[in-house]
């Protein structure tokens, strides 16, 4: 079977991803601008990665719109973020993302990665920068922070690298079966 790994990333961590599953198996990789529609047809199985963006995968769009290309195809998303992986994370993710009927047809993975403010473009420093605003203001009203509020607020400060070989595991065991 013939695979093809395809990314979107913003700061770096899901390519990090991206690139260990082609590594892991033995895969063609492509950055999504830099694919056509007539690239997905050379390929058995297409892995598809992305960050989120709240709970949005970037450039799913991509495969959504082949997604007739794919019929015969196994295919893969990994959505890429900050928080903990967990399933009630991974159901919201696929809930925002697709339709029941694309659900049926994609296996979705969540693969925690990272926080860096620093490498964000401009306008999603501006985003990250008021959400950060909302946590100091919850803190101010002497409301307590969850863990993850707390680790977003210290990850401004120093990035957060969650990534981790391992997490591809069940992605490369799912390819392999």
């Amino acid at each position: 079977m013939k695979t093809a790994v395809i990314y979107k990333s913003k700061t770096g961590f899901t390519k990090k991803y991206a690139d260990w599953l082609a590594e892991d198996l033995s895969a063609d990789i492509f950055e999504v601008s830099g694919v056509d529609s007539s690239t997905l047809e050379k390929y058995d199985t297409i892995i598809y990665g992305g960050s989120l963006h709240a709970t949005g995968i970037i450039g799913v769009g991509f495969l959504k719109k082949n997604i007739d290309k794919l019929k015969d195809k196994r295919v893969i998303v990994f959505a890429c973020g900050a928080s903990p992986a967990s399933e009630d994370v991974l159901s919201e993710v696929i809930m925002h993302n697709f339709t029941a009927e694309q659900q049926e047809q994609i296996k979705c993975f969540y693969l925690r990665g990272g926080f860096d403010y620093n490498k964000l473009p401009a306008f999603e420093k501006v985003l990250m920068t008021l959400f950060k605003w909302g946590i100091i203001l919850k803190k101010k009203i002497k409301k307590d922070l969850n863990s993850d509020e707390i680790g977003m607020l210290e990850a401004y400060e120093k990035p957060a690298d969650f990534t981790e070989r391992s997490n591809i595991e069940e992605i490369v065991a799912y390819v392999n079966s």
